[in-house]
C-alpha cells in the first residue's frame, strides 16, 4: 500500500502539490488522472524519495521509500524510459540494476522475456525505439518481483499489440494482490484499465473513487428515443414536465430522466419506439466536466477568418497529450 497524509510541495512561492491525503490499495490498478500541470509527477517522485515533501509524509507499506531495503523487491518503478544508460546494453541495465539490488540475475532474462525484449538484450538502448525504450523501462520496474508497480504514461510510443500487452499485464499484477498505480493522459486505456480513480488538479485532491461512481458523479445521464410519431412523444413528454431535445436525425434525447420512467410513459400513452437506451458518458467527458477549471492550459475558440461562420460558443477546454 501507498499512503500520502497532508503531502504539500513548493518551490519557491509555487504550490505544485497541495495537502494531498490518499491511499493506494493493493488488489487493483489505480489510476492516477489529472490535467498537465496537475502536479502527477512531482507526486510520483514524492513517493519514491526522488523529491522531498515540503509538509506532510509518503509512505509506502508504513514505510518512507528511503529507509526499504533493497527498494527494488518493493517498489517496482518506471518514471522516464529514457532513464536507462544509452551505452550499456539492455541486460547490463538491467545486471547492475539487478547486483545493486540482491536479485538474482536469472531475473534479469526472466524480465527481458516478459516484456519481449529478449532478441534485443545485447544491444544498446539508445538505439531503441521509444515503445522498445518502453518495455525496457517496464522490465526494469518487474525485475524485483516487486509487490508495488508505479508506472508513469507507461504506453507511450507502444503500438497496439503492446498497448494490449501492458493493459493485461497490468490486470495480472493487481489480479495477484499487487498494488498498481498509473498515471496516463489517454482516457480510453484508463477506462478500460483502471478499477480506482485519483485525480488531481492545481496540486489537490479533486476524487479518490471507483472508476463507474467518478464517471456516474461527473456526468449526465442521458437517453435516446426515436419513433415514427415525434409529434405524439413530444405532446405525451411535455405534459410531464420532460424536455426533449431533437437532434438533426429525428433522435430525441432526454437527460436526467431513468429510462424507466420514459418508456412506462411510452407505453401508457400508446407512443411507438424503435430505440429507448441510454447513453453512458465515457471517462474522458467526465474527467473533462470536473478538471476543467483546474486546467492550467486552456485553449479559446479560433479567431475566425472572413467569410468563416462565427462560433457559437467556444469548445470545451481539453487537456494536452
Amino acid at each position: 500500500m501507498i499512503e500520502l497524509a497532508g503531502v504539500t510541495k513548493r518551490y519557491g512561492e509555487k504550490v505544485v502539490v497541495d495537502d494531498l491525503t490518499f491511499a493506494v490499495r493493493a488488489g487493483c490498478v489505480t489510476g492516477f488522472l489529472g490535467p498537465n500541470g496537475a502536479g502527477k509527477s512531482t507526486t510520483m517522485r514524492m513517493m519514491l524519495g526522488l523529491d522531498r515533501p515540503s509538509a506532510g509524509t509518503v509512505l509506502i507499506d508504513d514505510k518512507p521509500y528511503a529507509s526499504l531495503p533493497e527498494p527494488l523487491r518493493h517498489v517496482g518503478a518506471l518514471l522516464d524510459a529514457r532513464a536507462m544508460h544509452g551505452g550499456r546494453s539492455a541486460y547490463d541495465n538491467l545486471r547492475c540494476l539487478a547486483l545493486s539490488n540482491n536479485i538474482p540475475l536469472s531475473r534479469v532474462n526472466e524480465a527481458l522475456e516478459e516484456v519481449g525484449l529478449t532478441a534485443v538484450a545485447k544491444k544498446r538502448p539508445n538505439g531503441f525505439s521509444l515503445g522498445m525504450a518502453q518495455r525496457l523501462g517496464i522490465a526494469a520496474a518487474l525485475l524485483g518481483d516487486p509487490r508495488i508497480v508505479m508506472l508513469d504514461e507507461p504506453v507511450n510510443g507502444l503500438d497496439p499489440e503492446g498497448i494490449h500487452w501492458i493493459r493485461t499485464l497490468m490486470k495480472d499484477l493487481a489480479a495477484q494482490g499487487r498494488t498498481v498505480f498509473v498515471s496516463s493522459h489517454l482516457m480510453s486505456e484508463m477506462a478500460l484499465t483502471a478499477d480506482h480513480l485519483v485525480v488531481i488538479g492545481r496540486g489537490k485532491l479533486l476524487a479518490d473513487t471507483s472508476m463507474q461512481e467518478f464517471i456516474d458523479n461527473n456526468s449526465r445521464s442521458l437517453v435516446r428515443i426515436r419513433t415514427p410519431e415525434p409529434e405524439k412523444l413530444r405532446d405525451t413528454l411535455a405534459s410531464q414536465g420532460i424536455t426533449a431535445t431533437e437532434t438533426p436525425e429525428g433522435v430525441f434525447e432526454v437527460r436526467d430522466e431513468p429510462v424507466e420512467r420514459l418508456g412506462a410513459l411510452a407505453f401508457e400513452h400508446q407512443v411507438p419506439l424503435h430505440e429507448l437506451s441510454t447513453q453512458h458518458a465515457s471517462l474522458e467527458e467526465a474527467f473533462i466536466a470536473l478538471t476543467g477549471e483546474t486546467t492550467e492550459y486552456r485553449t479559446g475558440p479560433l479567431a475566425p477568418s472572413a467569410g468563416d461562420p462565427v462560433l457559437a460558443a467556444p469548445q470545451p477546454a481539453r487537456t494536452e497529450s
